[in-house]
């Protein structure tokens, strides 16, 4: 009976790995009930290391190359199972190969915004995305740390942990730096270099190597970009009491041409230029306040010629009597008198 097993006994005299699947960073070798002949080869294949674990315990590691098993080449596993140099019986062990190609392109993002006090804004929300290539370069830690019994395990298995170590030190760089929002375009190549240095040495830590990694954007969410782009805007108007008359000056061809006509743009003028000088003197208090007699500056008899003019004007420029560059340098002079 004892016989009949062992003739029925299967024994691998090859082993290899041919790396089906490009997603794969760490494979098991099926063994099943079989055993190791001794004397078989194993071949390792460029961009690939291949690790011995004996009941658990982590032996021997083999770079690329063909190898022939034997107590000569297997020391640390012939150590543990304390087997003479001369022993020639096909033995047990798990056999993991482990892929060390470049993994490119890993996109990396902040799943929710980052909060971070601001110098210029205050406390705001950022988020930011990019990318980073790694390799596996040690297979004993990789094993022990990451992948552990399991029969495969991909790049994608890992990229979960991989991005929560990204942000984890983007956002203690970016809290450390204290680099106002507006200037981090400007110190993007620093934040990379700076990420890259403290990001390598917590790969290495689970036998990665750290070849590149970018940072591609950082921004807003929309409703504070949104106010972002107002205070930018309120920036570019400068003087709020010229804005204003711009404004009001440019909306009387429109006004005259919805229903009603310029009844009512006496009084939007009026109000127009008010709240100009108001906003105006809140926003630069140095300038000298408008004297008391001013607040009658517009009187509404004058305002209302004046638009009568404008509305007559307006309407022989319908009528093609005045060409439109008359009627805008007409309406040019009669507003110059309401400033």
């Amino acid at each position: 009976m004892a016989l009949m097993d062992f003739i029925k006994k299967q024994f691998i005299d090859v082993i290899q790995w041919t790396e089906e699947g490009e997603d794969i960073i760490a494979y098991r070798y099926p063994m099943d009930d079989a055993e190791i002949q001794n004397g078989a080869r194993l071949t390792v294949r460029e961009s690939q290391m291949a690790l011995f674990v004996n009941e658990g315990r982590i032996a021997d590691v083999f770079g690329p190359g063909l190898h022939t098993l034997n107590t000569q080449t297997l020391p640390v596993l012939t150590n543990l199972n304390n087997w003479d140099k001369l022993f020639a019986s096909p033995f047990k062990s798990d056999v993991y190969f482990f892929s060390t190609r470049l993994q490119l392109e890993r996109t990396w993002g902040t799943p929710n915004p980052i909060t971070l006090r601001d110098p210029d804004f205050g406390v705001i929300r950022i988020r930011a995305f990019g990318m980073y290539s790694y390799r596996l370069n040690d297979p004993a830690r990789f094993y022990k740390d990451i992948s552990g019994s399991r029969d495969v395990y991909t790049a994608e298995d890992l990229d979960g942990q991989l991005r929560n170590f990204v942000i984890s030190a983007m956002t203690s760089l970016f809290g450390e730096s204290g680099v106002p929002f507006v200037d981090m375009a400007a110190k993007q190549g620093e934040f990379e270099t700076r990420l890259t240095a403290a990001l390598s040495a917590v790969f290495e830590r689970y036998g990665l190597l750290l070849d590149s990694f970018t940072l591609q954007n950082v921004s807003l969410p929309e409703e504070l970009q949104k106010t972002l782009d107002a205070r930018i805007g309120m920036n570019m108007v400068g003087d709020l009491g010229d804005f204003t008359r711009y404004q009001v000056a440019n909306s009387i061809p429109i006004a005259a041409q919805n229903e009603g006509g310029m009844s009512g743009i006496g009084a939007g003028l009026g109000a127009g230029m008010g709240i100009g000088q108001a906003m105006a003197q809140a926003i630069a208090p140095s300038v000298p306040s408008v004297p008391s007699a001013a607040a009658s500056a517009l009187p509404d008899a004058r305002v209302d010629e004046i638009t009568a003019t404008l509305e007559k004007l307006h309407d022989l420029t319908t009528k093609g009597i005045l060409t439109q560059a008359e009627f805008d340098a007409k309406k040019t002079e009669l507003l110059g008198k309401l400033s």
